[in-house]
């Protein structure tokens, strides 16, 4: 019997069932991705830190007033742009607070100054900018989405992405890190996740643990990833990413989940997900990360050159040679990939739009990954 098939009585699992776990998942990774695994050099690029929810864990939103509120202006996103590209970065991923202007005059007031009235379309200008003048391929994480706002962002966009982080409706109750938050309402999540597959848009999610969710709750969350992947084929990669409390956040005295908590999370999802999902967990969020490839990932996600994690500014990514001699000691080899995993790229007519695909062509190897002429 596989051990995946026993996953949800899995929450205190230890000794040979907790090595075979590992096991069965780095099997899984090693028989579809090999012993290669992979990261994107990009810049992070907040567009606003304005967002109508109140997430309990979050440290990103800032609330009208804050010194970093509001959303910076054309200038600011081209100069870190083009910064990103000095230092040889392919992908520039918008981070933004969720419809701000819906909650707040502030923002609305704001986004008028700039010409407009939704944040979603001063996104899709500053994704078109970027492109245009940079040639960097722009990641948008603008939250839950309409299919006709993902159809207007697709264009200009190499991929979307939404942190599913857990299809728990209970979350949502007062108390609980997603009360107040309107758009944290799983089924919303789920239907921003379907729109994109209905419009082919090549998709990131994930789910987030330690914050409060049951063990159940997280193999329902990437078991619905999963399902909706089987019916549209979109979702490139899922990330695992563990909750860091922080300072002045209302969970800040709230537990963090352990390595050994990371590791058994990562490998139920290896197991469970198609294997030609990607599988990430964030290398700055866990001291000893390379133990995340014994569990099952091929990815270590985003990695700035440039630019801090806005959404954990107080861990640091780590160096990409450091990481490469992490990777290298657990036997991998660490290469770098682009915004759009190869699958995608070879089925750009379907994935890619053709500006997108033009780009595309000039930065990636035959391998689908970064070209080696681009690698600094």
């Amino acid at each position: 019997m596989r051990v995946g098939q026993n996953l949800y009585s899995m929450e205190h699992i230890g000794g040979d069932a907790y090595r075979n776990l590992l096991a069965e998942a780095s099997a899984l990774r090693d028989g579809h991705w090999g012993r290669i695994v992979t990261y994107s050099r990009k810049v992070f690029i907040p567009l606003t830190r304005l967002c109508r929810d109140e997430c309990g864990y979050c440290a990103f939103v800032r609330r009208p007033g804050s010194q970093t509120a509001g959303y910076i202006s054309p200038e600011e996103v081209l100069d870190v742009a083009v910064k990103g590209k000095e230092l040889g970065c392919k992908e520039a991923l918008f981070s933004l607070g969720e419809k701000p202007e819906l909650r707040y005059k502030e923002a609305r007031d704001a986004l008028s100054v700039l010409g407009y009235s939704r944040t979603v379309d001063y996104l899709r200008d500053m994704c078109e900018l970027v492109l245009n003048k940079t040639g960097l391929i722009p990641h948008a994480n603008p939250g839950t989405m309409t299919s006709d706002e993902i159809e207007m962002l697709k264009p200009v966009t190499g991929s979307m992405g939404i942190m599913l982080e857990n299809v728990s409706r209970r979350l949502t109750n007062k108390g609980l890190p997603h009360y107040a938050c309107p758009d944290k309402v799983p089924v919303q999540r789920l239907r921003t996740l379907e729109r994109a597959g209905d419009l082919n848009v090549p998709f990131t999610t994930g789910i987030l643990i330690g914050i409060g969710e049951t063990w159940s709750e997280r193999i329902d969350s990437i078991l619905a990833i999963n399902d909706i992947h089987r019916k549209y084929g979109h979702i490139q990669e899922v990330i695992v990413q563990n909750f860091r409390a922080k300072p002045g956040i209302p969970m800040a005295g709230h537990p963090e989940p352990d390595l050994y908590d990371m590791a058994r999370t990562i490998a139920a999802a290896r197991i469970i997900l198609d294997p030609d999902i990607s599988l990430q967990s964030p290398p700055n969020l866990e001291d000893d990360f390379g133990y995340y490839i014994r569990a099952g990932i091929n990815d270590w996600g985003g990695i700035s050159p440039l630019t801090m994690d806005y959404i954990n500014p107080e861990r640091a990514w780590p160096q990409i040679e450091s990481l490469r001699s992490v990777t290298e000691t657990e036997r991998c080899e660490l290469k770098e990939r682009l915004t759009i995993y190869p699958k995608f790229i070879g089925d750009s007519g379907r994935f890619v739009s053709p500006e997108i695909r033009r780009h595309m062509d000039e930065i990636s190897g035959q391998d689908g990954l970064a070209s080696a002429q681009c690698l600094s």
